[in-house]
């Protein structure tokens, strides 16, 4: 970093009373940072700690809490143990408040904990009632609605495996994951509105399952009076899902998985990384208590859908801590952009999360139509999918927060499941800071020699120990789980993500290092560029790419959106390019500033920034499954 940041948020009032504060003191450290070295010194006795702090409901008790003897890529996490993840996120309260949903057209329902565990149990019942059994495989492929979210829960608490996916996906997208997974069944509905239009789900499903000989039925919810067709298939959820269905939870192993979920890759097919029930389920427990203080009485709304990760861990995050999730079935910033302010203020949410994206989306607007509404309620405010720039930053501080309000800016994955870096309620913090690793997290930074890189210098995040939440391996693939991430440095889990620590001891992201450029011999992350382009004033959002150069070996290109007013021309770029120069130095000024509407983004809205560099020197495009808007892969080649 060019210049030194300063600490702008500090604990105070209900912060220093946290729940994290109540652990730290119970379990003798002196600080958050003693917690984190002690939590990485003894990760054995940090999380038979934590699981007995968060009081986690064990059928029968584990014997040892991790064992390694098959290598650290293959630990087992609370050996012997019996548990059921569903049971431990529906084990509070019956009159507590468990769900709130609203749709774009401002429907509203309301479960409590009593009335969401009678839900999962009458699908849970049907489910079998259908043929699925112990370690089948379900797809889930449905809006954010109340269903979907009994759906997930009761598809573990049979012991089977969810396979969750996007609701905006398209029949090719669902189809691979159905085969890979070798799914029994789909679980979908008649459809959705996205910005008042009927988005038709049944048809992607029925295309989709055409090949797929494994799913022998679709399990469909109703939501809309629309018409769609009926297939051989098809089981309609009214006529199989009975009042007085009941399904016990299944007890099962610690180790028994209960997920599958595909993250996209470079090439081929995507990756299905799988999660169990009880290594998951305490390890985001843990995170929803420790990072975002959650407890009965709050209200969770992270702006994600299922098919991402963050989905899963909103569910459990919450739940199993007794606090409430918030579901939003529709596009966050319609039909106005203040739309989720208006639902903070509306149902009292106390806990936010959003993509850096999502913030650029909405700082094309004035401030006055986007912040109109009272969101004092709101204590936390998490972000994850790529690293936050400047700019962005600061307006979710100064203008969301009024500085109040401290910003978890946390970075995992869907094959961690978990945080590797995160700030937590009693951390200072600066900003675009992640602070430090997460709790039980024993987080370095490496050069290509595997040794830790010195403060200031930027090198590859890995964790060299292993933690409750991992995958268990890529779903039937172990040979490509260890290449991807356990061949690069031996013993070491490798992130692809390129991290520094500052000369205060601060943690900070600066991108995917498959994304760095390396500028007549520096290397240098596509966050450091976009931060310095968005510092322009011009820019909404922007994407960097390496292209290749005879004298440099790299230069930079960059593909901008500008914003609303800011008309393109030779004059803007070279202010780009100035600023980049300025701040960065001139070797590292882009060659080239190519204006586009539109980048190509993921379902979890992560920039594509492999997809632009293929389309840019014509190579092939690999994977594209997870790509929220081809249509952006359009402007790339008109750009040029």
């Amino acid at each position: 970093m060019e210049e030194k940041l300063h600490i702008i948020w500090e604990p105070y009032g209900h912060y220093l009373k946290s729940r994290v504060a109540e652990f730290m003191h119970k379990f003798g450290a002196e600080d958050i940072w003693d917690l984190r070295k002690k939590s990485q010194e003894d990760i054995e006795h940090f999380w038979r700690e934590v699981e007995k702090f968060l009081g986690i409901k064990w059928r029968k008790k584990y014997t040892k809490v991790l064992d390694v003897s098959q290598g650290i890529e293959w630990a087992k996490w609370f050996v012997d143990g019996k548990i059921n993840l569903s049971e431990n996120c529906l084990k509070y309260d019956r009159n507590f408040l468990a769900v709130i949903w609203e749709n774009e057209e401002g429907k509203v329902r309301r479960l409590t904990f009593g009335e969401l565990s009678d839900l999962v149990s009458k699908i849970g019942s049907a489910l079998k009632k259908l043929g699925v059994k112990k370690g089948d495989r379900v797809g889930l492929f449905m809006p954010m609605t109340p269903e979907a979210l009994a759906s997930f829960l009761a598809i573990a608490h049979i012991g089977a495996i969810v396979v969750p996916m996007f609701s905006g996906y398209g029949p090719d997208a669902v189809r691979i994951r159905l085969q890979d997974a070798e799914a029994k069944l789909l679980i979908t509905a008649d459809g959705t509105k996205r910005r008042g239009k009927f988005i038709n789900m049944k048809e992607v499903a029925d295309e989709s399952v055409k090949d797929v000989q494994s799913c022998e039925k679709v399990l469909v919810f109703r939501y809309t009076d629309e018409k769609i067709p009926r297939t051989q298939k098809d089981v309609f959820a009214s006529d199989v899902i009975s009042s007085d269905g009941y399904a016990e939870p299944e007890e099962v192993d610690s180790e028994h998985p209960f997920m599958i979920i595909y993250t996209s890759g470079t090439t081929g097919k995507p990756k299905g990384a799988v999660h169990v029930h009880g290594g998951f389920l305490v390890k985001i427990a843990e995170e929803g208590a420790f990072q975002m203080d959650l407890k009965p009485g709050d209200i969770m709304f992270w702006i994600t859908d299922i098919g991402w990760i963050m989905g899963p861990w909103e569910f459990v995050a919450s739940l199993a801590n007794g606090a409430a999730v918030f579901l939003y079935d529709g596009a966050p910033d319609y039909p106005y952009p203040s739309r989720v302010f208006e639902m903070i203020e509306k149902h009292k949410i106390t806990s936010l999360g959003l993509s850096p994206t999502f913030v650029r989306s909405l700082m094309k607007f004035k401030d006055e139509e986007v912040l109109k509404h009272n969101i004092s309620s709101l204590k936390y405010i998490g972000s994850t999918g790529e690293p936050m720039n400047y700019a962005p930053y600061m307006w979710v501080f100064e203008k969301v927060g009024k500085g109040k309000i401290p910003i978890i800016n946390l970075s995992g994955g869907t094959e961690v499941a978990a945080c590797f870096l995160s700030p937590h309620p009693i951390d200072k913090i600066k900003p675009m800071s992640l602070v430090g690793p997460a709790l039980g997290m024993d987080i370095d930074i490496f050069g290509s020699d595997g040794k830790p890189v010195k403060r200031g210098e930027v090198g590859e995040l890995v964790c060299k120990k292993p933690w409750p939440g991992m995958t268990r391996g890529l779903w039937r693939d172990p040979q490509r789980y260890k290449e991807a991430y356990w061949s690069t440095f031996e013993g070491v889990w490798y992130h692809g993500d390129f991290a520094s620590q500052d000369e205060d001891g601060f943690w900070f992201l600066h991108g995917r290092s498959d994304d760095t450029l390396k500028v007549a011999g520096k290397r240098v992350g596509p966050a450091e560029i976009e931060t310095a382009v968005i510092e322009s004033g011009k820019v909404v959002e922007c994407a960097a790419i390496g292209v290749p150069d005879e004298v440099k070996g790299e230069v930079p290109v960059v593909f901008a959106v500008l914003k609303p007013g800011v008309e393109p021309s030779e004059k803007v770029k070279e202010e780009i390019k100035n600023i980049v120069a300025q701040k960065l130095g001139k070797a590292i000024a882009p060659k080239d500033v190519k204006f586009v509407s539109a980048l190509p983004k993921t379902r979890n809205a992560k920039i594509m920034r492999r997809l632009i560099r293929a389309k840019y020197l014509g190579k092939p495009l690999g994977d594209i499954s997870s790509l929220e808007n081809p249509s952006a892969l359009d402007e790339i080649e008109k750009a040029m």
